[in-house]
């Protein structure tokens, strides 16, 4: 069984092994594929893994020899799953592998906003403490989390972790998730400190966080967000930023990655990015690479698992 990996190194970049699935066929690795690319690179593959590469309607009819798609990835929207599905290949995904590894991400986020770390450890390492005539000085607010109220949008798995986090840190927790009779979505809004974002992007879910959503929010709330780029308007989040009615962004994904040097949350004060790692700690990889190849495994079983079309 030929298996192609088209995009290895995000997953990869060296420090982990491809051998589950080395195990289960004849494996080629490809760091990078440019979209010219895929078709030869593909061409004899029968089994096909792929992170951010497209696989769209037209490289998906021109590989006869394809009979399985395998996301490396939560998302599928780089695959077309019709185009999959009427010649009956499974695409699947990978669910759940990254949980703990995004909660944890929201409040190294969070922290850095509310507790200034590097600002502060750069001025020492500057010398500005040993020219100091005080033991202790500060060089921003500092702000305590207990008694804040945390506002989360989307109460799924990585929701629900976040919500556990928050409590540890003497926060209130107010959920909004359309599938849950929780909150509703103003009420999070008015009422949120720190509003996080946990929900997938779908037509209801872009540009949510817009003008007028976050006219609702508090004056000076933080936003995080850790789901999908488009779940914010970003110039509209810019402007709030720019204005001061939000107290600061932190962002672990954009509307495009890598993103144009002209994104206006790139020069907006108070905001902190970060290039899409929430995902990316070393035994979050290691998990997905495991569940990659039980995917596979299942499948050539003839009993298919996390399909998604």
């Amino acid at each position: 069984m030929n298996i192609t990996i088209l995009d290895a190194h995000t997953t990869n970049p060296g420090d982990l092994t491809w051998a589950p699935l080395a195990a289960l066929g004849a494996l080629t690795v490809y760091e990078h594929t440019l979209p010219g690319e895929i078709i030869e690179r593909a061409g004899d593959a029968e089994i096909l893994l792929s992170n951010k590469t497209v696989l769209g309607r037209a490289e998906i009819e021109a590989l006869p020899r394809l009979r399985y798609i395998g996301l490396l990835s939560t998302g599928y929207n780089v695959v077309d799953l019709q185009a999959a599905r009427e010649r009956g290949i499974p695409v699947t995904n990978i669910p759940a592998y990254s949980t703990a590894s995004v909660a944890q991400q929201v409040f190294a986020l969070l922290l850095e906003l509310t507790n200034r770390t590097q600002l502060h450890s750069d001025s020492v390492r500057a010398g500005d403490w040993a020219r100091s005539r005080d033991f202790s000085y500060q060089l921003s607010p500092l702000t305590e989390l207990a008694g804040k109220t945390m506002g989360i949008i989307g109460f799924g798995r990585i929701g629900q972790a976040v919500a556990g986090i928050a409590r540890a840190f003497g926060m209130e927790v107010l959920a909004y998730d359309p599938a849950q009779p929780l909150e509703t979505l103003e009420t999070v809004l008015r009422r949120a400190d720190v509003l996080t974002l946990h929900c997938p992007l779908t037509d209801a879910t872009q540009g949510l966080i817009n003008r007028e959503t976050l006219v609702l929010m508090k004056l000076g709330a933080i936003l995080i967000n850790t789901s999908r780029g488009p779940v914010l308007n970003e110039a509209d989040v810019a402007e709030a930023l720019r204005s001061g009615r939000l107290g600061a962004l932190a962002a672990d994904v954009l509307s495009a990655e890598p993103p144009p040097a002209d994104n206006p949350l790139l020069a907006a004060p108070n905001c902190l990015i970060t290039p899409h790692i929430s995902w990316a700690t070393k035994e979050a990889r290691a998990r997905l690479i495991d569940i990659a190849a039980e995917n596979v495994r299942a499948f050539l079983a003839g009993k298919p698992v996390n399909v998604v079309n």
